[in-house]
């Protein structure tokens, strides 16, 4: 299961009554209006086991901010401790998933800054190029919700098809348009790996890639993450609507963005799938209303 399905399956999961936390970080006291950090600001995570972390924590200790890292083992946990004033800040999820969250539980969490994309990918073992691959020929997608709206918007952004009104985190097999380049079929995400010797080319999620005998480098497209139809998503920092100005959590996401250690940690833990981005708050505030305003308009 690639990283953006975990996370749309864990979105779709009952959020769980009692937190695994069982201390308060205090909301936003844990940093001043000024910027100044009178306690560790705490920040929940997904894999905090990943050494990155550390190199993280130590550059914020270099610009005077102390840092306490929270695991979870589960995706479904970190949204909520924030929401309850458990954690300041958590990093882990990407704009569509903080959107479901948001909706599903009435809340107003909001992105305060990007960190990466990781890309789904399409894979041919027929032809180098995007280019290359002939007109009229198939190229086949996921079948889940998720990973087939995500890898739709990748063979548009490749020029392989148009989808219906530019398409959108909701977009099916339906909604390529008919003067396409290519025909597009739905599978099993595990079968669009074992069906390339019979396609043109297949978006397969990361999980499948090794069981394929390929590498991530063998991609012939992915997300473009200046793509305006990726932003939803980048993987972000998120915070309570009251603290998405708070001054040194601005420079706690400027710290990840710009030490090359973490950068460095955080590549390796992603297989070398990360691609950095510093998409302005801006737009994954926007992206974030857009995608709620989807998924309400498709309840």
């Amino acid at each position: 299961m690639s990283k953006s399905r975990r996370l749309i399956t864990a979105a779709a999961l009952a959020i769980p009554v009692a937190l695994l936390l069982s201390a308060c970080a205090g909301g936003s006291d844990s940093a001043g209006s000024d910027g100044s950090s009178s306690a560790p600001v705490r920040i929940g995570v997904v894999g905090a086991g990943d050494p990155y972390w550390e190199t993280y924590t130590e550059a914020a200790a270099a610009e005077g901010i102390s840092v306490d890292i929270v695991d979870f083992t589960e995706y479904t946990q970190p949204n909520p401790a924030l929401s309850a004033g458990e954690l300041d800040l958590n990093q882990f999820q990407h704009i569509v998933y903080l959107a479901t969250y948001n909706v599903a539980s009435d809340d107003d969490l909001q992105p305060v800054g990007a960190t990466a994309i990781y890309p789904l990918a399409l894979y041919s073992t027929q032809y180098d190029d995007v280019a290359d691959i002939p007109a009229g020929s198939t190229v086949v997608v996921p079948d889940d919700d998720s990973n087939q709206a995500r890898g739709l918007l990748v063979l548009q952004s490749a020029g392989l098809i148009e989808l219906a009104d530019g398409g959108s985190i909701f977009s099916t097999v339906a909604d390529v348009q008919p003067d396409s380049k290519v025909k597009v079929e739905a599978l099993d995400a595990a079968l669009t790996a074992t069906s390339l010797p019979d396609v043109a080319a297949a978006i397969i999620n990361n999980d499948f890639v090794a069981d394929a005998n390929l590498t991530f480098d063998d991609a012939i497209a992915k997300d473009d993450p200046s793509d305006p139809n990726a932003v939803p998503y980048v993987n972000i920092f998120a915070a309570k609507a009251a603290d998405a100005d708070n001054p040194t959590y601005k420079k706690l996401v400027e710290i990840y963005q710009n030490t090359q250690g973490v950068l460095d940690g955080a590549q390796e833990a992603a297989g070398g799938t990360a691609v950095f981005v510093t998409t302005p708050v801006a737009d994954l505030q926007k992206a974030l209303i857009d995608v709620e305003d989807d998924i309400r308009a498709n309840q």
